[in-house]
């Protein structure tokens, strides 16, 4: 049974950090392509970030490059530094694993983490 638990979310003010992350069991996960998804009150899921977990390659949404990190360490943990965060950050993040390398849609996803409040104050 896989299973994706995300840590690391709180409140900080605008220009803090958080590093979230993601611990992944259940399945050898080498084939897989792992992502963090965002979502904010009323409205959809978004894209943003992604890491190919054979090779490390990344993918970040225009609204994060620069500012996210996403990484993996070899104990299947997956994980989103996030830096200069604004208010509009404020969301649940999840984390999610799926078979297409760089994936942007939910869809595109078949396993997904319970998610984890991020709130950013201004």
């Amino acid at each position: 049974q896989v299973q994706l638990v995300e840590s690391g979310g709180g409140l900080v003010q605008a220009g803090g950090s958080l590093r979230l992350s993601c611990a992944a069991s259940g399945r050898t996960f080498s084939d897989y392509a792992m992502g963090w998804f965002r979502q904010a009150p009323g409205k959809e899921r978004e894209f943003a970030a992604s890491i190919k977990w054979s090779g490390r390659s990344t993918y970040y949404a225009d609204s994060v490059r620069g500012r996210f990190t996403i990484s993996r360490d070899n104990a299947n943990t997956v994980y989103l530094q996030m830096n200069s965060l604004k208010p509009e950050d404020t969301a649940v993040y999840y984390c999610a694993a799926g078979s297409q390398t760089h994936a942007t849609h939910v869809a595109q996803y078949d396993y997904w983490g319970q998610g984890t409040q991020v709130t950013v104050s201004s």
